[in-house]
């Protein structure tokens, strides 16, 4: 990969010059947001500063995830346009095969692409408590797929050893990108065989075929929910997710919340406690899991049931208007349990969308 060359009249010196500037202007911006008023990606705008606080690395970064077990506890982020998944924990349990990975802790739990994991960075911050050190990776067209940030109590020795490690040989500034692809559309609904997909709906055995399914039956996810039957799949309010969240905190019900980045999947299993509503955000801030919620990006919430070898699992998932996954929820539940009776009371109480009946 060839990176670009910092000149003196170079894009990459005035992109730099300008989030200085923007951070002086509003100095508690987020990248994210810096980013999107700079009209950059995210990698192209950490990228810039590589030489002045951050460091370009280099992989496997399969074998850079089995290291991070040495950094001891951090926060885990895995966040979409819509969602961002904070988890405090140490990293454990970790298996790379291939392009896919494990982190099976029981705090820092993910599912990882490799695919997706482009380019990688050491970021120093300086805000109003300190220096802020964190690793970030992104995907190709510069989109954010995981960070780690360091805490006061992670191992900041460890973290400078990582970085040693596996450091990049071209620390030039700058980050050239492909252009954002867009998801494809859906076939037309008379394309999509509805009696084979309910009858592979009805026989699945595992909630982890159901990906395959779709993509072997040539469906899309929002599609599929519309077309299999309304007794397995339907719709709810849009502000479901929200509400679901208020009742399994009132009824201390615990339950599985997944936010996904192109590349990694992030879940909390536990309960959910303190909720916040601020703007069109919708929090969970409890002490090792922040939930950021943005409700006006909701576009459609379903209400879904798939058969297992251990009975009915029910889910409850939320989309954007472009029918991208959000955020989803399910009860606590481990492999070989049935699925917990309050969960299930909790879903089926939710209110139908509109004139839905089911």
């Amino acid at each position: 990969m060839n990176y670009a060359v910092t000149q003196e009249n170079s894009p990459v010196l005035d992109l730099k010059a300008r989030w200085h500037a923007l951070r002086v202007e509003d100095p508690s911006i987020r990248p994210r947001d810096a980013a999107g008023r700079l009209g950059v990606t995210e990698a192209e705008l950490v990228a810039a500063r590589c030489g002045d606080g951050v460091q370009r690395l280099d992989g496997p970064w399969g074998d850079l995830i089995q290291d991070l077990p040495g950094l001891g506890i951090v926060m885990a982020l895995t966040r979409n346009e819509s969602a961002v998944h904070e988890k405090v924990g140490r990293f454990g349990r970790i298996s790379i095969f291939q392009n896919m990975g494990l982190v099976l802790n029981e705090d820092i739990d993910l599912r990882i692409f490799l695919n997706h994991w482009h380019s990688g960075f050491a970021v120093s911050d300086e805000t109003r408590g300190g220096v802020r050190r964190s690793l970030q990776f992104f995907d190709v067209d510069g989109t954010a797929v995981h960070k780690v940030y360091l805490r006061a109590e992670s191992d900041h020795e460890a973290f400078e050893a990582l970085v040693d490690k596996y450091l990049h040989a071209d620390q030039s500034a700058g980050q050239r990108i492909l252009p954002k692809a867009k998801p494809p559309a859906d076939r037309p609904d008379t394309e999509i065989d509805r009696v084979t997909l309910r009858d592979r709906w009805l026989a699945l055995q595992d909630v982890h075929d159901f990906h395959a399914m779709l993509q072997e039956l040539g469906a899309g996810r929002v599609q599929a929910f519309r077309l299999v039957g309304d007794d397995i799949a339907w719709p709810v309010n849009k502000d479901s997710f929200r509400m679901a969240l208020k009742q399994a905190a009132a009824t201390e019900t615990p339950v599985m919340i997944f936010t996904g980045s192109p590349g990694v999947i992030q879940i909390h299993t536990g309960p959910v406690r303190k909720l916040k509503e601020v703007g069109p955000w919708y929090n969970v801030l409890d002490p090792g899991f922040n939930l950021h919620l943005r409700q006006d990006q909701i576009a459609s919430a379903w209400v879904i049931k798939k058969p297992t070898r251990d009975g009915v699992v029910t889910s409850l998932e939320i989309f954007d208007a472009d029918n991208q996954q959000i955020a989803w929820m399910f009860g606590k539940r481990k492999p070989g349990e049935p699925e917990r009776e309050d969960w299930r009371a909790l879903v089926n109480a939710l209110e139908p969308d509109g004139e839905h009946v089911r």
